[in-house]
C-alpha cells in the first residue's frame, strides 16, 4: 500500500507544480505589468513556449481571467510552456472616453490602446526570451496567441516588426515568433497601404464571417477607418506570396474570439507545421456542432463601446 501511496503523492504533488503558476514583473510602466508562467509536467522536446494574450476590448481582462485558466491547462497538458500577460487597457477609463467621444477622437484613442498593447505584448516576449534558461524553453520556438483585443495585439506586434515600427522596438535583435494565431484578430495600418516589408511568421487567422465586433472585413469607421480583419489581411498575405492559414466560420460572429479551448487540435497541427518550417497556404471554411450563435453573433462595435 506504500509505495502505491508514494506514487500517488509525487502524481499529485507532479499537478500542482503544473497548475500553479509562476508569477513575475516583466516591465514598470506607470504601474508593474505582471506575467504568469504555467510549466508542463512534461516538456515537448523541442521546449515551445506559448505567450497568450487576453481579449477585452482594451477595457478589460486579465492574464488570469476565465478564459487563461482555461487555455493554460489545455497547452500545457500538450507540453507547452505557457506565459498569460498583463498589458495596458488604454480604454479602461470609461468616463475619460465618454467625455471625449468625438469621432477622431476614437480613432486616435483606438490607435493609442493598440499602440501601447503592443509594446507591452513586445516587452512580455522580450523578458521571455531573456529568461529562456530560467523558463526551459528555446527562445525561437515562441508563439504568440490571442483572443479578440488580445489578437489584434499579436497581430501586430509581429506586422510592427516585419515592418520595423517603433511599438515593437524592445523585440530582441533579429527575433521574430515561431507562429502566431490570433484568433478574431485585425491590423491597424493608418498609412500607406497594408503590406509587409519583410515576411510575418508563420500565422493561422480564425475568424467569425458575420463578426462585427473586431470585424471579418474592416471595422465601423467610428472606431477606426483603417482596421482590417482576417479576410482582408489574409488577401493582403495571399497579394505578397506570404503562406498562412485562414479558417472561415459562417454564420458565427464574435464566439471565435474564445474558442482556442475548442480548437486546441488544430492549434497544436499548425504550431508543429510551423515549427517544422512547413506551412503552406490554408484557406478553409469550417463549422463546428459545439460553436454555435449567440448575442456575439448579432453584436457590433458599436453595441460593445456604447
Amino acid at each position: 500500500m506504500k509505495p502505491f501511496l508514494s506514487l500517488l503523492f509525487v502524481a499529485l504533488a507532479a499537478v500542482a507544480v503544473a497548475q500553479t503558476p509562476e508569477t513575475y514583473v516583466f516591465v514598470q510602466r506607470d504601474s508593474a505589468l505582471y506575467l504568469d508562467v504555467h510549466r508542463p509536467a512534461t516538456p515537448r522536446q523541442d521546449r515551445a513556449c506559448v505567450v497568450s494574450v487576453f481579449g477585452g476590448g482594451f477595457v478589460s481582462g486579465s492574464r488570469n481571467d476565465e478564459l487563461q485558466r482555461e487555455i493554460a491547462p489545455l497547452l500545457t497538458d500538450r507540453g507547452f510552456t505557457v506565459v498569460c500577460i498583463d498589458y495596458r487597457l488604454g480604454l479602461k477609463d470609461s468616463a475619460m472616453v465618454a467625455q471625449n467621444s468625438g469621432l477622431l477622437h476614437m480613432q486616435d484613442l483606438f490607435q493609442y490602446c493598440i499602440d501601447i498593447a503592443v509594446e507591452d505584448c513586445a516587452a512580455a516576449v522580450a523578458w521571455v526570451v531573456a529568461h529562456a534558461d530560467q523558463l526551459g524553453i528555446d527562445p525561437g520556438r515562441v508563439v504568440l496567441t490571442g483572443s479578440s483585443a488580445g489578437a489584434i495585439t499579436v497581430l501586430m506586434t509581429d506586422f510592427c516588426r516585419a515592418n520595423a515600427m517603433p511599438q515593437a522596438a524592445a523585440l530582441p535583435k533579429g527575433w521574430r515568433p515561431a507562429a502566431v494565431v490570433p484568433y478574431a484578430g485585425a491590423l491597424l495600418c493608418r498609412r500607406g497601404e497594408l503590406a509587409y516589408m519583410t515576411p510575418p511568421a508563420p500565422t493561422m487567422m480564425l475568424h467569425g464571417m458575420k463578426d462585427k465586433v473586431v470585424s471579418y472585413k474592416k471595422m465601423a469607421p467610428v472606431i477606426s477607418r483603417n482596421l482590417y480583419g482576417s479576410h482582408r489581411v489574409a488577401k493582403v498575405m495571399a497579394k505578397q506570396g506570404i503562406a498562412h492559414w485562414i479558417v472561415r466560420f459562417p454564420g458565427i460572429g464574435h464566439e471565435v474570439a474564445t474558442w482556442l479551448p475548442g480548437s486546441v487540435d488544430l492549434f497544436c497541427a499548425f504550431v508543429d507545421q510551423a515549427l517544422a518550417g512547413r506551412v503552406t497556404t490554408l484557406d478553409a471554411t469550417m463549422t463546428d456542432s459545439k460553436l454555435v450563435p449567440t448575442r456575439w453573433t448579432t453584436m457590433t462595435v458599436r453595441d460593445l463601446y456604447k
